[in-house]
């Protein structure tokens, strides 16, 4: 029989509809029941692409004897924490600070008033791995609640006010915090060089296993680099994108990226596909095709676009959330019918060595060198004992060496790669996809309309260009029309099937608005700037804390959300404050409204002179002095979005690599008129004599209009020198 979760819209919880455990989802039923019961709360917070979320399920949350434990002493609830991250955040601190470590799924136990008292992550249904089992803990916490409640009580009245302390929460509104100034360039070269005090020269990266793509730290050294000159930031970053791309953790058959590596070498990923990680890859793989020319980022780009177009795009255009790591084992990878209906991490990924030489005839030597495939199977880690026989893909052996010991071509050796590709991947389309999650997030689909439209102006002689800029334009319509309440200036979280829900947070406005300046960036299409205004002007409403420049995670209108916090932390997705600064920046250098600014400016003080000593907890807000320091420098090109001449001057601003400078493309006199009529400075630059123009400004003064690429490029040159645009 199905439980509460059965009319959820969350495909996490609809996972858990039909366990025994008598699930709620988070809300006042629950409370009330917790209350009325004189039961503490049992709160399961995971995501429907969690590995270990899955197996906790099936091993404990699908057993009616643990059930029926859960059931008698506890009020159970499940909660999806990409819907809800403002509960999460207030629990997985609870969780970090009381264990030391913190992940999902997440378990703890609260009052009835919702106050933690206990939490972990992962319990095995019987003690084991050093971890104690979920059967026993439940038993032990009923008993505690039972037989010494008072002490419950007192600590986690005593947990929730430390609590309260370390995230800044004074209770005095009033009180104004002493200002330090902006930091000054010097703590961009502090950040690189504790990046450099980890980096894994020998396998791109820092630290050791696992390793994370955190996009945040590429930008940082990109942005880094260009602002300072430091080499050094620029090659740590390129060797990890190099190694990410060569590495499992990139999807060689169907594109796209894994969340993460489980070893120090990028090997063999966790499998599971999240939106964010492809779209801030993107982002990072873009701005190193800018700052060194190499084709191979761009390819990687495209490549990852692709797999967001065909596998994580809804039918009206909107960008769906994950792909699950998990996946029916099928008859021909797992080599029995034994394992028939059975799930395991990465099944639709790996291959047989056999699978390889029968799909590939004469071309397998080749496939063989150049993915590694070995006969008894390539990863040099299997935690689980999943991967035994099973190869991985990842880049061997490079094309010319593969050439010369075949006796093949580099053409002939080039082409069969291309072929094999295509037959492995109608193969895999054979097989048990993955579980789709699709949800459309606000904020994620944000950074995917970033990706698509800096895609669409930074590789501006690519045939796909303008399909990338389509896909911004019609993910973010979809967005404004169901997801953005105009009448109230509101934004929500989730969508799903036919219901939009959630009040917004500060990271979905963040990052929405991110997506729409580089969209007005790619087209000038003027409803996208003023858009991405609106919003912020909402966000400065909703979450600004004018106390100290900070910006709270959420709005103050949710009672059971115990802690109001503000994130910081640039992890796995960018901190709504570190995108905000950047958003301030950029529409600021657009617009000219140095309230923006100045807003910025405030944000960037709270964090002191010595920011750049904790750039590995924030890097992209450390990034972000870059874009401060540049200077507002506006490229302005008017001219017809398909004539030759417009396309040679955008091919020079999209191959240099201007990380402050904001760029305005004009393509009709109906644009400039638009423009010119919310922003004068722009209503008389013209094509001049008929040709595109350009037109190089710095804080909204002008050089001389050229319409040369050559002078273009010269103009660009002055700007790109650190010496030009740092300020004393």
């Amino acid at each position: 029989m199905a439980n509460r979760l059965a009319g959820e819209r969350s495909p996490y919880l609809l996972q858990h509809a039909d366990n025994p455990v008598d699930w709620h989802p988070w809300g006042q039923d629950a409370f009330d029941r917790a209350r009325r019961e004189d039961k503490p709360i049992f709160l399961s917070i995971g995501y429907s692409t969690c590995h270990w979320c899955h197996v906790m399920a099936h091993e404990s949350f699908e057993d009616a004897s643990i059930a029926t434990v859960l059931n008698r002493d506890f009020v159970a609830i499940k909660l999806d924490r990409e819907e809800r991250p403002d509960v999460d955040r207030v629990y997985m601190m609870f969780v970090q600070a009381t264990t030391g470590a913190g992940g999902w799924p997440m378990s703890v136990w609260l009052t009835p008033d919702l106050k933690p008292f206990f939490g972990g992550t992962y319990f095995p249904p019987s003690s084991r791995w050093g971890r104690p089992g979920f059967v026993d803990v439940l038993a032990e916490l009923a008993r505690a609640w039972r037989d010494e409640r008072p002490r419950l009580l007192s600590s986690a009245e005593t947990i929730l006010e430390r609590l309260r302390q370390a995230a800044g929460d004074s209770g005095d509104d009033d009180a104004r915090l002493d200002r330090a100034p902006v930091a000054r360039v010097d703590a961009i070269e502090t950040g690189i060089a504790t990046f450099a005090q980890s980096f894994d020269s020998r396998r791109g990266g820092f630290g050791g296993a696992p390793k994370f793509p955190r996009p945040s730290e590429l930008l940082f050294l990109l942005e880094g680099h260009a602002m300072t000159g430091d080499a050094h930031a620029r090659s740590m970053a390129l060797e990890t994108l190099r190694a990410m791309a060569l590495g499992g953790i990139r999807d060689h058959v169907g594109g796209g990226f894994h969340r993460y590596s489980v070893d120090a070498e990028w090997r063999v990923p966790h499998f599971e596909k999240m939106l964010y990680d492809q779209a801030q890859l993107v982002l990072a793989y873009l701005e190193a095709r800018q700052a060194t020319g190499d084709e191979l980022y761009a390819a990687v780009a495209e490549d990852t676009l692709d797999y967001v177009l065909r596998e994580l795009t809804s039918p009206d255009g909107a960008f769906f959330s994950a792909e699950d790591a998990d996946s029916l084992v099928p008859d021909t990878a797992a080599g029995s019918a034994d394992h028939h209906g059975e799930k395991r991490e990465g099944a639709f990924y790996v291959w047989t060595a056999a699978e390889i030489d029968r799909l590939l005839g004469d071309d397998a030597p080749i496939v063989r060198r150049r993915f590694g495939i070995e006969n008894d199977g390539n990863a040099p880690s299997d935690p689980q004992g999943e991967f035994r026989g099973q190869n991985i893909p990842y880049v061997a052996q490079p094309i010319d060496d593969i050439a010369a010991r075949t006796g093949r071509s580099i053409d002939d050796t080039i082409t069969a790669l291309a072929n094999a590709r295509h037959t492995l991947f109608h193969a895999r389309a054979e097989r048990p996809k993955p579980h789709l999650d699709d949800k459309v997030i606000t904020a994620w689909n944000g950074l995917m309309v970033a990706a698509f439209a800096r895609a669409g102006r930074v590789l501006v002689e690519s045939p796909r260009r303008f399909e990338w800029l389509h896909a911004a334009e019609r993910a973010a319509g979809v967005v404004r029309d169901r997801l953005w309440r105009a009448d109230a200036k509101r934004l929500l979280r989730r969508f799903r099937g036919d219901e939009a829900a959630i009040d917004g947070f500060c990271e979905d406005y963040a990052c929405l608005t991110w997506g729409l300046t580089e969209l007005f960036q790619a087209t000038g299409d003027r409803q996208w700037l003023d858009w991405a205004l609106e919003i912020t002007g909402a966000q400065i409403e909703l979450f600004s804390d004018d106390r100290d420049g900070g910006w709270f995670s959420t709005t103050a209108a949710d009672p059971s959300v115990l802690l109001r916090l503000k994130e910081d932390y640039d992890g796995a997705e960018p901190a709504a404050a570190s995108v905000t600064v950047r958003n301030l920046i950029t529409l600021g250098h657009l617009t000219g409204e140095q309230r923006l600014i100045d807003r910025a400016g405030r944000t960037l003080e709270r964090y002191g002179t010595e920011i750049g000593r904790v750039v590995r907890v924030m890097p992209l807000m450390v990034a972000n002095l870059a874009l401060w320091h540049g200077g507002g420098a506006q490229i302005v090109i008017v001219g017809d979005p398909d004539a030759a001449d417009t396309a040679a001057l955008d091919s020079v601003v999209a191959g240099t690599f201007l990380p402050w400078a904001t760029v305005v493309p004009i393509r009709s006199d109906r644009a400039r008129a638009a423009l010119g009529e919310r922003w004068p400075w722009l209503a008389s630059m013209s094509a001049r004599d008929g040709h595109a123009t350009a037109y190089v400004c710095h804080d909204f003064v002008c050089r001389a209009p050229v319409i040369d690429p050559a002078a273009l490029e010269a103009d660009l040159a002055a700007l790109a020198r650190p010496s030009r645009i740092i300020r004393p």
